[in-house]
């Protein structure tokens, strides 16, 4: 499933065809996705602009002048393709032909700016809902979610008191979206390596005795906005079914420091350790047992 950076990259490549556009036409072409589509779905679209288009966690927002909020969600397998224009630009050499399977192609956004953004989904797990912006933050979805991790207050002592007393392990506790959000594995390994932390050791570690955050919680926070941020930047990781709006491949696969490395050397300088590969909850977990404590 997308996580955190490919829902950001996407939100980027809407942006400048969704926000400030009006929506001509809506087309659903089933009932249903995940779930069934809101009751007047495309009536309720049609006419009205999108003021602005944001993201919380794992899910695209774009704010409507009717005052309701278009809730997106790509699920396992979604992704989004925007044609503007008769040319369609995929700079990049990672160059990936979307589908052109019809039956997949389950909505579509007619914008008053001539752009067709079309939402393509083969497991048909994602989902669109519409929501009153007023009720939004009480909305069953949103109302759980922990702190963005690339918040201004996001930090050390936010991350420990959010595991205080967590018996789990730190792997389970950082994937947990109501400690942190738009996290999932992939980059809950890569910060966990950066930061030189285990994803064995117990949540509650992160902080002291007193309460005060242990040091290794301020760099646990660090690794996680940096390694956040170095994806968004490469366009997100592309794994099986993600891919940015323009078609282009991700980059940020190409510079994991442990995922699916199992057995390679670890990049740490001076390390002497290799990749190992564990299972926690049923989700595979990559790390250096020397390295990280």
């Amino acid at each position: 499933m997308p996580e955190l950076p490919e829902v950001e990259t996407v939100r980027r490549g809407l942006q400048p065809v969704m926000e400030g556009a009006r929506f001509v036409r809506v087309e659903a072409r089933r009932p249903d996705l995940r779930f069934p589509f809101p009751k007047n779905f495309a009536d309720r679209l049609e006419g009205q602009s999108v003021t602005g288009l944001g993201r919380r966690a794992k899910y695209l927002l774009a704010d409507l002048s009717s005052g309701e909020v278009l809730l997106m969600h790509l699920g396992m397998s979604g992704s989004f393709r925007v044609l503007h224009g008769r040319d369609e630009e995929t700079p990049g050499e990672f160059l990936y032909e979307r589908s052109k399977i019809a039956a997949h192609d389950h909505v579509v956004f007619h914008m008053s700016n001539g752009a067709l953004v079309t939402f393509n989904d083969p497991r048909r797990f994602g989902y669109m809902k519409l929501i009153p912006r007023a009720e939004l933050n009480q909305h069953p979805m949103i109302s759980g979610l922990g702190p963005e991790p690339l918040g201004n207050a996001f930090s050390g002592a936010m991350l420990a008191a959010a595991c205080a007393g967590k018996k789990t392990s730190l792997k389970a506790a950082l994937s947990d979206q109501k400690v942190v959000a738009g996290l999932g594995n992939i980059y809950v390994c890569e910060a966990l390596h950066r930061a030189h932390v285990s994803p064995k050791r117990t949540a509650s570690t992160l902080a002291l005795k007193s309460g005060a955050p242990h040091a290794r919680a301020d760099a646990l926070a660090d690794a996680i906005k940096a390694v956040l941020n170095d994806a968004i930047k490469a366009g997100g990781s592309s794994l099986r079914d993600h891919r940015q709006t323009d078609g282009d491949l991700g980059y940020f696969q190409h510079s994991f420091r442990v995922y699916d490395r199992a057995g390679t050397k670890c990049p740490t300088p001076k390390c002497k350790g290799k990749i190992r590969r564990i299972v926690q909850g049923t989700r595979s977990t990559f790390y250096c047992p020397v390295c990280q404590r």
